[in-house]
Order: structure tokens, then sequence, then C-alpha cells
């Protein structure tokens, strides 16, 4: 029996307003960001939403919660929901990328590599939200559940339904706004987009 999982963007930061590389890096949410928590929180308001997940992070945390707490559900923090880890380029604007890194950053501009080098590879963050999801729904057949998560896992998830790598399916599809919302079923190990 498939499993629904909303899969949400944390609200905004202002990292995410200074265009600034977070990772794993675990700035708050600022006003604006809680403003589309409370949002999102009357959008899924009748969703039938029977669990929360997060991203142990900040900006989710308190995005799942401020969801949760309008569903009258807790959050269930899982640190392989969280956003991937792009090492030495945390903190930084595309622009201090480019003039510290000039190489790796040319490298992720042509889609053809991660560019940083001290944190993880989409691959690893493919494999670590996918099994995280793959549990989740497991806990919780038929029901329909929301995960509070970053723009990257959620990017990971896109390319693993559509069968690509993630520097193709990165080229075609633009991250997910903040508190935007995408479904898929899982069933198993089987993961379909649902939007």
């Amino acid at each position: 029996m498939a499993t629904t999982v909303l899969l949400a963007r944390h609200g905004e930061t202002d990292w995410n307003a200074e265009r600034r590389w977070q990772g794993h890096s675990d700035p708050p949410l600022n006003e604006r960001g809680r403003e589309q928590a409370r949002a999102l929180a009357e959008e899924l308001g009748g969703a039938g939403i029977v669990a929360v997940y997060a991203s142990d992070l900040r900006r989710s945390l308190e995005t799942a919660e401020i969801v949760a707490a309008r569903l009258g559900l807790p959050v269930h923090a899982d640190a392989r929901l969280r956003e991937v880890d792009v090492g030495e380029w945390s903190g930084l604007t595309p622009d201090e990328i480019a003039l510290r890194y000039p190489d790796a950053h040319a490298r992720w501009i042509a889609y053809e590599g991660h560019g940083w080098v001290d944190g993880e590879s989409y691959e690893q963050l493919a494999e670590r939200v996918v099994a995280a999801l793959v549990e989740i729904a497991a806990e919780h057949p038929g029901g329909t559940v929301l995960a509070v998560t970053h723009g990257g896992p959620v990017r990971a998830v896109g390319a693993h339904c559509a069968g690509v790598p993630q520097l193709e399916y990165r080229r075609h599809h633009r991250v997910l706004g903040n508190c935007a919302v995408a479904a898929v079923a899982v069933e198993g190990r089987t993961i379909a987009r649902l939007d």
C-alpha cells in the first residue's frame, strides 16, 4: 500500500535571502520564513497528514514545528533529511565561491560536478534521503506524511523518480521555493512523483 509523502522545503532564512549556500550550517528561519511556515500550515490543514518528519537542522525543524502545531502532531527529526553537505562552500554566496574556487565553481555551473571538495556527493545525498523516505513510508502504510527538508533533497528525490543523475536533473529543474511542496508515492523501495 503506497504512502503519500509531501516533501516541503523549509521556510526562508537570512542566508536564503542573501543567496548564501547553507548545506549543514544551521541558520534559523527569518520572519518571512515563519510567515511562509504559517501559510504552509494553513494549506496543509486538511491534507489528512498522519505524521510530520523533518531534517534536524533548525530551519526545517522550526518550519515543521509550526505546521505540526496546527495539525496537533509531534515532529520526528531525522538527520538523513538534511541538505547536501557543501563543505567549504557553506556560508558563501555564489560570487564568493567564484572568487575563492573558480575551477570548482566553473564545473558546478557547467553541470560537470558538485564543485565542493569537503562535503558529500549528490549520490551520497540521494542514497540517504531515499533510504529515509522508504523507512518513513513503511511506518505509515497508506497514510499521508509530511517531510520538511531542503531544496537539495527534494531535487534528489525528483532525480531518483525520473531515473536520471542529479546533475542532469539539476540542469532542467529549479530548486523548490521556500515552503513549496512536492508529492511522491512510496511503496516498498519504489518512489514515484505525484505532481
